[in-house]
């Protein structure tokens, strides 16, 4: 595999993987790895970065909806405890963004929110950037 197209699909597949889409972004990260054509480091930042664009892209999905279909009454507002959680702890709750399932509804309601975006992004990164770094540690431990 080419470094190029691996690169393009490891950023595919964390993207999606970090929107309400399914994706198995760690299994492509660790195939490049084994591979070893391409730096690891060069394989985080990747990932890291799709992956906090695809929590960026689910978190606008929650802003616009908010924004848009509550205000002209088409939906009604959610409740439950990603949002109470959000609500009393802010953007850091986003650090726990790259759990699965729980991970989409944290953006989403953030989002919806209107936590304002650069504390939201910084805690996405550090979240996303921490699980792929600890994939990586215990793949070539």
């Amino acid at each position: 595999m080419s470094s190029d197209i691996g690169l393009w699909g490891l950023a595919l597949s964390a993207f999606l993987s970090s929107t309400l889409l399914p994706g198995g972004s760690e299994a492509v990260l660790l195939l490049l790895v084994k591979q070893g054509e391409i730096d690891w480091g060069l394989l985080l930042l990747v990932a890291t970065v799709a992956n906090t664009l695809g929590g960026l892209a689910t978190y606008a999905m929650g802003f616009w909806t908010e924004r848009g279909l509550v205000k002209l009454g088409k939906v009604k507002p959610p409740s439950g405890k990603i949002l109470s959680w959000l609500q009393r702890f802010g953007a850091p709750v986003l650090l726990f963004s790259w759990l699965p399932v729980i991970g989409d509804g944290l953006c989403l309601g953030a989002g919806w929110l209107q936590i304002r975006w650069l504390p939201a992004t910084v805690a996405i990164s550090l979240g996303k950037a921490l699980r792929y770094a600890l994939v990586l540690y215990f793949f070539l431990s």
